[in-house]
C-alpha cells in the first residue's frame, strides 16, 4: 500500500485497553478518585489533542462507570461498543510515594463487547488488552482483523502484580509486538519483561518479532527510538513531579498525535512531542494530560 492510499483512510484513532477508576491515596494519607486507565488515558489525551477518538473498553452502569462516561465525553472520546458489560467498574488502587511515584492494587476485569472497528488510521493498544483474559483473546481477533491502512502502536505498560509475569505473559505480549509499527515500553517494562538483557537488546528482540520501531521511556533520562538502522535519543523535560499517573499513556499519544499526519516524521520531533505531552502530566495530580493550546502554548 502506498502512502497516500494510508492517508486516505479514515482519520481517527481506535483505542483498546482498559478504564477504571483510580483510587488515589498520597503521600500525606488523602485519598480521592479520578477517572482513569491505560486505554482511557490515551483516549482523553488524543482527544484533548483533537484527534478523533473511538475506544473499546469495558465498565459498569454505576456511579464509577457513569464518572468514566463523562470524563471520556468531556475529552470529545466516543465509545467503539458499548461498554456495559461488567458487574462493577474496575479499580486501582494508587498509593503516591513522596517522590511523585505510583504502586498500584487492581480489583479488574478485562472483557470486551463486539467492536465496530472500521478503518481507522491509528491502533492504539495497550497494557492488559492484549495479555489478560477474556478480553485478550477479543484484542487478537481485532488485530487479525485490521485493514491494512492501520498503523498499531502497542504499549506494553506490563502490570506484573495483576497479570504476574510467566510465560504465558510473555508470549501474549510478544504476539501483541508482531502486529506493531511502534511498541512503547519503558525501561522499567523491558527490564520486567527481559531481566537482565539491557534496553538495547530487549528492543532488538522486539523488533525481531516484527515490530517496526522501539520507542523506550526512561523517566528522568528521556526516551530512546529504536529500529533496526540505529538509536535516536532525546532527553527529558524539566518539571516538578506531582505524581507519575498517566504519563506514560500521555506520552503515548503524543506519540500518535506527532505520526498523524507524516509517519516519517524526525523521529527526535516525535520522542520530543510525547516527552513534552508526558512532562505536563507528572507536573500536575492524576491523569490529566493536557490540550493542544496547554502543550503549544
Amino acid at each position: 500500500m502506498t502512502s497516500l492510499d494510508r492517508d486516505n483512510a479514515a482519520a481517527d484513532v481506535l483505542v483498546v485497553g482498559e478504564a477504571l477508576v483510580d483510587v488515589v491515596t498520597t503521600s500525606d494519607g488523602t485519598t480521592e478518585e479520578h477517572p482513569g486507565g491505560s486505554g482511557a488515558n490515551v483516549a482523553v489525551a488524543l482527544g484533548r489533542l483533537g484527534r478523533p477518538v473511538r475506544y473499546a473498553a469495558s465498565y459498569a452502569d454505576d456511579a464509577r462507570g457513569r464518572s468514566l462516561a463523562a470524563h471520556l465525553a468531556a475529552s470529545g472520546v466516543t465509545m467503539a461498543c458499548d461498554p456495559h458489560v461488567l458487574d462493577h467498574t474496575s479499580t486501582a488502587q494508587a498509593t503516591i510515594t513522596e517522590d511523585g511515584s505510583a504502586t498500584y492494587v487492581f480489583d479488574l476485569e478485562w472483557k470486551l463487547g463486539e467492536i465496530a472497528v472500521g478503518t481507522p488510521r491509528f491502533v492504539h493498544v495497550g497494557s492488559l488488552a492484549p495479555v489478560l483474559s477474556p478480553g485478550a483473546e477479543s484484542v487478537f481477533e481485532l488485530l487479525d482483523g485490521l485493514p491494512e491502512s492501520a498503523r498499531v502502536l502497542y504499549d506494553i505498560n506490563m502490570r506484573p502484580t495483576l497479570t504476574g509475569t510467566g510465560e504465558e505473559v510473555a508470549e501474549r505480549i510478544e504476539r501483541a509486538a508482531a502486529y506493531a509499527d511502534v511498541v512503547k515500553a519503558s525501561d522499567e517494562d523491558l527490564e520486567t519483561l527481559y531481566p537482565g538483557i539491557g534496553l538495547e537488546k530487549a528492543a532488538e528482540r522486539l523488533l525481531g518479532l516484527g515490530a517496526g520501531a522501539v520507542a523506550v521511556t526512561r523517566g528522568g533520562d528521556g526516551a530512546s527510538w529504536i529500529t533496526a538502522d540505529g538509536r535516536v535519543d532525546v532527553g527529558a523535560e524539566e518539571v516538578t513531579v506531582v505524581d507519575t499517573i498517566g504519563a506514560g499513556d500521555t506520552f503515548s499519544a503524543g506519540l500518535v498525535d506527532a505520526l498523524w499526519d507524516d509517519f516519517d516524521r524526525d523521529r527526535r520531533e516525535v520522542l520530543a512531542h510525547g516527552v513534552r505531552a508526558a512532562a505536563v502530566t507528572v507536573s500536575r495530580a492524576g491523569a490529566n494530560p493536557p490540550t493542544r493550546a496547554e502543550l503549544e502554548g
